[in-house]
């Protein structure tokens, strides 16, 4: 298990905000979210172990007055146990290019577009993680029109299975996932069931 060099990179997983204030405690965790561990945990294992593949760890990080706190209550305040990574994710972190943001959009997490911009042979991006209408759609999204702007032939592949959001009596969980999978489809976002190997 290595870090890849950027330059090195054909295939990046981006695991979006499974951090524990998403998925095990404070005021925005929903645990149901929890279930879509082990297909990350497998993908991630997956990238860290084959030349080529790199994984980047994005993580929801506020300071205590965050402007988003006036939408949203507050979470994942940087130096509590919700702004880390869940423990099941947290033994591959070090292997890991990590993204703190202070938004729902990591486009504009500090290093983030650097890097990408330093990754000559990128081919493909898989994303996974939370939530698909929030922070995965507003990655994602912008992610494909700055490849487009550049252009870049680079694939973006969200597995279904590796995606979810959270349930609220004002927000209904399939109905919000369905939303976000059709956004993403017209945005060119190769949608899949459920992640295999290329050529696989």
């Amino acid at each position: 298990m290595k870090k890849e060099k950027l330059e090195k990179i054909r295939e990046l997983l981006i695991v979006v905000d499974m951090v524990n204030g998403f998925v095990r405690e404070g005021a925005m965790a929903d645990p149901y979210i929890a279930h879509i561990i082990p297909t990350i945990e497998k993908m991630v294992n997956e990238f860290l172990s084959e030349d080529g593949k790199a994984v980047a760890f994005i993580k929801d990080n506020h300071e205590e007055d965050a402007r988003e706190f006036l939408r949203y209550p507050k979470h994942c305040v940087v130096g509590t146990k919700e702004a880390d990574l869940v423990d099941e994710l947290i033994p591959y972190e070090k292997f890991g290019y990590v993204y703190p943001k202070n938004s729902t959009s990591a486009m504009f997490a500090p290093g983030f577009i650097p890097d990408i911009d330093k990754m000559k042979n990128l081919e493909r991006v898989y994303g996974v993680g939370c939530c698909t209408d929030i922070c995965d759609t507003n990655l994602f999204i912008p992610l494909q029109n700055y490849f487009d702007q550049m252009d870049r032939d680079i694939k973006i592949i969200v597995p279904q299975d590796g995606v979810e959001t959270y349930d609220a009596p004002y927000h209904n969980r399939e109905e919000w996932n369905k939303k976000a999978f059709d956004f993403m489809n017209q945005a060119g976002i190769k949608l899949v069931k459920e992640y295999k190997r290329e050529g696989k």
